[in-house]
């Protein structure tokens, strides 16, 4: 029995109405969190193919670096030569008013901004190996992001449908239920003394 709502049909009304947005809003949570569990799997399946195509890459470069710096020696005053790439930009896309990262790369074609002459291939080949390599971390970047912040709103959407689920809406019900039976049990008691009243009279 509650103690702190007091049986009246104000009460009882209210109490309904909060019931029934309740409800919308655990329906509401858990479409949410449905569709954020959806967006979530699709990029999984990427994350786990950019990953093994990122070590592949990263094994690949390191061994032409590794073939360049012997057949050029240390290759580090050729490589300072190389500008630093500046071409990322990150703009946003709201899913279910969770934001996710897209990044955006500006791909540069191999330019050759050392002296050939104190080069080979080789050295060609460890440079265009890891900018691929600087592709695909990008986009492991934006899709680990994405991730990371769908799996905190899935997390919280699922924490509010259940509080909604486990706690406010049976307080509202128990509430409900108790002022419902306070009533009904006046109606019956006024009904009797009014059946009462009229039986004295008629007699």
């Amino acid at each position: 029995m509650s103690e702190r709502v007091s049986p009246t049909k104000g009460n009882l009304l209210a109490l309904q109405k909060s019931q029934t947005l309740a409800k919308k809003g655990y329906d509401l949570m858990d479409r949410k969190r449905n569709i954020l569990i959806k967006e979530m799997l699709g990029l999984l399946d990427d994350v786990r193919m950019l990953r093994e195509e990122l070590a592949k890459t990263y094994k690949q470069a390191y061994q032409a670096l590794q073939e360049a710096n012997i057949t050029l020696g240390i290759v580090g005053d050729i490589a300072k030569s190389i500008p630093v790439d500046n071409g990322l930009s990150v703009t946003y896309r709201s899913v279910m008013g969770v934001e996710l990262p897209k990044v955006s790369h500006d791909v540069e074609y191999v330019k050759i901004t050392y002296g050939i002459g104190h080069t080979n291939t080789k050295f060609d080949y460890a440079y265009k190996s890891f900018q691929k390599v600087r592709e695909l971390t990008v986009k492991l970047a934006e899709i680990d992001n994405s991730t990371y912040r769908l799996a905190n709103a899935i997390r919280k959407s699922q924490k509010r449908a259940n509080a909604l689920e486990n706690v406010v809406i049976p307080k509202f019900e128990e509430d409900i239920k108790y002022i419902s039976d306070v009533l009904e049990e006046k109606d019956r008691e006024s009904f009797v003394r009014q059946k009462v009243i009229k039986k004295s009279r008629n007699q």
